[in-house]
């Protein structure tokens, strides 16, 4: 039995008990039942993911997932491809957005090389885990073989079961890889049968003309390659990329270890929905950052059946709204975990 079916074989649905039990606690701290919202939601679902009633969230990871498209060949970019490796130095540098955003909330950054088409040696700092330089232009032929798409995903499965065994409370998702919302719009295009029109938007920022070309290249690509709707692994290979993989890969490991996971925007929620689909508790795990600006991210969010946390107009990716979110779902649990009960305060009630 391969890595995929041995993970999705450890996911088990929430402790619904849990759930109840946290809701109870929550109803006996000093305000009215229900009155912090959803803080409260945010405490309960991660009392009832970890198992614990006292979840302890000082250790938070968001790992930033670098990887190259050959679809970039077909000009669906405003960005050349040479960006992936250099935005992965800013990281390494902790420069960039995600780095400042993690450290406001207290959260580290971990950069993985899944696929970026460029050497970086023993670079200091990197999870090095290439597993190609790049994806193959999905106009042309499928994006990935099925190996490279199971090593990609072991990749995300082997880092959420490190978390686990480092004690880590809290994981976000992240990417990094110019042209990457072209295989997140023909992700959710095969999976949804929406037009690829309905769910493709302008990246990192194209005009009117790019985006009309960038259409045509997804619906090319999907036409040509013909994902199976119904095998996402078959749609991941075909059309995806290897970060997106990996981010499946990731949000899969969580769900088997019991490791909640914030994902960001459209490409982290492309990974996540192909890791929905393999199995139905996987989305009980999950929490959706934000709503990017992204067309096609409201969509994925609707078939996962998660509500995002944030809607501040992002549209960077790096992990910038999982940081972001972290802080509050950390917020509700400190109320979980340090409000005073009615008891406690001599409050009457």
């Amino acid at each position: 039995m391969d890595i995929v079916q041995t993970t999705l074989a450890r996911i088990k649905p929430i402790d619904a008990e849990l759930l109840a039990q946290a809701q109870t606690k929550l109803d006996n701290k000093t305000k009215p039942p229900g009155s912090l919202g959803r803080l409260e939601e945010f405490a309960r679902r991660i009392v009832a993911i970890s198992g614990a009633l006292e979840p302890d969230l000082s250790r938070k990871v968001v790992f930033t997932f670098a990887g190259d498209h050959g679809i970039t060949k077909e000009g669906v970019s405003l960005y050349p491809r040479e960006v992936t490796a250099q935005m992965v130095y800013n990281f390494l540098a902790g420069g960039a957005g995600v780095n400042v955003l993690a450290r406001h909330v207290g959260a580290e950054v971990r950069v993985v090389d899944v696929g970026v088409d460029h050497d970086f040696g023993d670079t200091a700092g990197m999870i090095h885990r290439k597993v190609a330089r790049g994806t193959r232009n999905f106009t042309k032929g499928p994006a990935m073989t099925r190996d490279e798409t199971l090593a990609a995903l072991q990749v995300g499965i082997d880092l959420a079961d490190q978390c686990k065994s480092e004690g880590i409370g809290l994981v976000g998702t992240g990417e990094m890889g110019i042209g990457n919302t072209s295989p997140s719009s023909a992700i959710i295009t095969a999976i949804s049968g929406k037009s690829v029109a309905e769910v493709t938007h302008r990246g990192t920022g194209i005009d009117d003309a790019a985006l009309e070309h960038k259409i045509r290249v997804i619906e090319q690509g999907l036409a040509l390659n013909r994902p199976d709707p119904s095998d996402p692994l078959d749609v991941l290979s075909k059309v995806g990329g290897l970060e997106i993989a990996a981010i499946a890969g990731l949000v899969l490991g969580c769900a088997a270890n019991r490791v909640p996971v914030v994902i960001d925007g459209f490409i982290s929620t492309a990974g996540a929905l192909i890791a929905s689909e393999l199995h139905p508790h996987v989305r009980d795990y999950i929490f959706a950052a934000h709503q990017s600006v992204e067309i096609g991210h409201s969509f994925m969010l609707e078939r996962i059946n998660v509500r995002p946390i944030l809607d501040l107009d992002f549209r960077l990716g790096e992990g910038t709204g999982a940081a972001l979110a972290m802080g509050l779902i950390e917020a509700g649990v400190k109320v979980l975990k340090e409000m005073a009960t009615f008891e406690q305060a001599g409050v009457s009630h």
